[in-house]
């Protein structure tokens, strides 16, 4: 597409490859200059986190920001009561109120890393929750209101949902009515604030389109819709998981260091793509660590970690992550920052296996993983290989800690609490 973007958002977007796809690129973009505008993207509250499949369009809203518009965080206090059947090959585990509110509270605590609430200026981003005004609906209303706008032809021809029937899947008149809440939260938020525009991924694409519609046919509003890219590593792994499972945001549930790793361990061919989506550096810059070859590109890793866990958990604990890396692998010390698990005297008792050791600090999931591991060659003991699967570790092994290693890349801490 040769489109010249009048805009900076838009051109912020296609020079650093948010861009899958828009509604209307030419509107949106003549809007986008006549002042300040509201766009919104919507997160479900199924976990306690956000991981990194989530962070593009976390970055999207920042950009939104920096280029002088108003961000706004949709939790999805009601949708996640029904569950988005988008891609998915089963429904959702239903939720109650309690664990939902539990979960946005602590996906909350991630975004103001990213973007500012507080400064009072009339771009300052807005957090709401679409329980707001999805849990006082009025059923029949709701239906005579607005079902009446949405054609079942139509929404079944939607990929999201073809796919799941053309598996011969069930899906439940539940999930079906996901699509009709979303575009009704377009509708309201246009309503209360105005907003013109909702983002999302490329799964997102129909239930956005929706909205359009619903908000188009309702109050003749004119918005928008704006796509990024469903993103996979070159070697075809889903974005947001890592060998030991999803790579979370929050700091409790993965820890700086093993967030600045995980980015340190990137594949060469996406280093360059990575530092324009995550990162603030000038694209010139990422094009030119991109372009790096042999041992040179993992300065180039290192600076892409920097650079994002530094967002996220402030340069402080990049350094921190970076100065236990250095010592790890470069010195084959300790490092302060590693992941540490603690045991009390109680759990210690008499002695526990070195397995169940590798399981707890999450080096494996099971102690058959942690077996085979073993088995493999890939464990190590500070530092020394691990050959013995039934070896167990009692106080005196611990009167200092130990390095438990799984590969050449993760590590963790144990000691005596």
């Amino acid at each position: 597409m040769t489109y010249h973007p009048k805009s900076d958002f838009i051109a912020v977007m296609m020079e650093r490859g948010f861009l899958a796809d828009c509604t209307d690129y030419q509107g949106l973009d003549e809007a986008l200059i006549k002042g300040v505008q509201p766009g919104y993207i919507g997160f479900d509250a199924t976990a306690k986190s956000l991981h990194v499949g989530s962070l593009i369009q976390i970055m999207m809203l920042r950009w939104l920001q920096k280029t002088g518009h108003k961000p706004i965080t949709l939790m999805g206090g009601g949708t996640t009561k029904v569950g988005d059947p988008s891609f998915r090959a089963d429904e959702r585990p239903l939720l109650t109120p309690d664990q939902i509110d539990d979960n946005i509270a602590g996906i909350r605590k991630v975004f103001s890393a990213y973007i500012d609430y507080d400064s009072g200026a009339e771009n300052a981003a807005l957090m709401l929750n679409n329980a707001e005004w999805l849990d006082g609906l009025n059923y029949l209303d709701f239906l005579r209101d607005i079902g009446r706008h949405f054609s079942v032809n139509r929404m079944l021809s939607f990929e999201s949902v073809k796919s799941r029937l053309d598996r011969e899947q069930s899906l439940s008149f539940l999930e079906f009515n996901y699509m009709i809440l979303q575009a009704y939260d377009f509708l309201e938020l246009n309503r209360r604030y105005g907003c013109i525009l909702q983002m999302g991924g490329s799964d997102q694409w129909g239930n956005i389109v929706n909205g359009i519609d619903l908000t188009r046919r309702v109050i003749e509003g004119e918005v928008f819709g704006l796509t990024s890219p469903l993103l996979t590593t070159s070697d075809g792994k889903k974005m947001g998981k890592s060998q030991d499972g999803a790579v979370w945001l929050n700091a409790d549930m993965r820890s700086p260091y093993e967030f600045w790793q995980f980015w340190r361990n990137t594949t060469d061919a996406d280093v360059g793509r990575f530092l324009k989506l995550y990162t603030e550096l000038p694209v010139e810059e990422c094009e030119r660590l991109g372009a790096l070859a042999g041992s040179e590109i993992n300065e180039a890793k290192i600076v892409l970690a920097n650079e994002v866990t530094g967002l996220l958990h402030g340069a402080e604990a990049a350094s921190a992550a970076e100065a236990t890396a250095r010592e790890v692998f470069e010195k084959g010390g300790v490092g302060d920052d590693l992941p540490t698990l603690t045991l009390s005297a109680v759990e210690l008792g008499d002695g526990i296996s070195v397995v169940q050791l590798i399981v707890k600090s999450g080096l494996a999931k099971s102690g058959k993983e942690a077996k085979r591991l073993i088995a493999e060659n890939g464990a190590k003991l500070d530092d020394a290989p691990l050959t013995d699967a039934s070896l167990m570790i009692d106080a005196g092994a611990l009167a200092s800690p130990i390095k438990l290693s799984a590969g050449k890349k993760r590590h963790a801490l144990v000691q005596l609490g």
